[in-house]
């Protein structure tokens, strides 16, 4: 199954997706804040990264960025996870380089599609 690097600065919701991830098969790596994603993103080399937008130290836009603008992880899919779901903030993600775009609450089933068409599975 995949590695997944989840950045998220909720805990309950962290935990929740977290342990329902590991139990569909999955790896998960776990950032709080964006900084520690874009960290994690470089030494790790995770195959797919979830990204919370609204992170403290560096927002999920701004890791996005760092983490595209990374030769050594702009291949790494991110998909963009926000409460926030107009038009415009799945806009906002792609044009930061997400690869897709999920909302809160997620529902598994359908996240769990969008992990595996990027991963080309």
């Amino acid at each position: 199954m995949a590695k997944i690097l989840l950045v998220e600065d909720n805990e309950m919701n962290r935990d929740m997706l977290s342990r329902r991830l590991s139990r569909n098969g999955h790896e998960v790596l776990v950032a709080v804040n964006g900084q520690e994603g874009v960290d994690l993103a470089l030494s790790e080399r995770p195959d797919i990264i979830l990204m919370d937008m609204s992170l403290p130290v560096l927002d999920g836009w701004e890791a996005t960025r760092q983490v595209k603008a990374n030769p050594e992880t702009a291949a790494i899919p991110v998909i963009a996870l926000t409460a926030h779901a107009m038009a415009k903030d799945r806009e906002d993600a792609m044009a930061a380089g997400c690869d897709d775009f999920d909302t809160k609450p997620v529902e598994l089933p359908r996240l769990l599609g969008k992990i595996q068409a990027l991963l080309g599975g």
